[in-house]
């Protein structure tokens, strides 16, 4: 700019009230126009992919998934490593207690309403808790996720990856998606703080998942 030279004057634009809630969720609905529900939270972290170990050491409180496409498996794995047994939970577990004892139509319904309350509790009371997950989809793992998120407890995840061979054909295709997100180290992104894989011998060199702090530095 040449010296004693004033600069043009910038022009401001106005935005009114109506335009500038326009752009916003405070926009007032349209009669008819049905309520958009809530925003769910975002409960995504910077995720960590671990490595095969023969110990595992949580925080405690912290909330882990167990996903496996053969429950068995997974069921036995659980049993195996869970040092706490109060902590460890899953669906076909509550689904036993109660089977029998309420109508057939209601079993699912009131086994899912059981699991969710247990899980609240002891999350809210700093407890650990250990799913054996009833399936590979994302939209289970999130139910948990959320839970522990509000309660501000780490969130970790376990694929025990039985192979091909070991599992159903509708299986496979969760499982290769779940094993591309823990590669690729995405599982961040449904809030998982750390995320590992175990397949073939590593299954059976896993002997203790133990819920402690850090021990203290020399």
């Amino acid at each position: 700019m040449v010296k004693g030279m004033s600069s043009p004057s910038s022009r401001s634009v106005k935005i009114t009230d109506d335009e500038r809630r326009s752009w916003t969720s405070d926009r007032p609905r349209r009669p008819g126009e049905p309520e958009r529900p809530p925003r769910e939270p975002d409960v995504s972290v910077r995720g960590r992919v671990l490595s095969p170990t023969d110990r595992l050491r949580y925080s405690p409180g912290s909330l882990v998934i167990v996903a496996c496409a053969d429950h068995a498996t997974g069921d036995q794995f659980c049993a195996r490593v869970v040092r706490d047994p109060s902590s460890l939970l899953s669906l076909r577990k509550v689904r036993g207690l109660i089977e029998g004892r309420v109508a057939a139509e209601k079993l699912e319904e009131k086994a899912q309403a059981l699991l969710d309350a247990a899980v609240a509790k002891r999350l809210s009371a700093g407890l650990s808790v250990v799913i054996a997950a009833e399936g590979l989809e994302p939209e289970e793992r999130a139910r948990y996720v959320r839970v522990a998120a509000a309660n501000r407890r780490p969130r970790h995840l376990i694929l025990v990856d039985v192979g091909n061979d070991a599992m159903s054909e509708e299986a496979r295709s969760g499982v290769a998606a779940l094993r591309t997100q823990i590669d690729g180290g995405a599982l961040g992104a449904e809030g998982f703080v750390t995320s590992l894989r175990l397949g073939g011998r590593a299954i059976g060199e896993l002997n203790r998942i133990v819920f402690a702090p850090p021990p203290p530095e020399d």
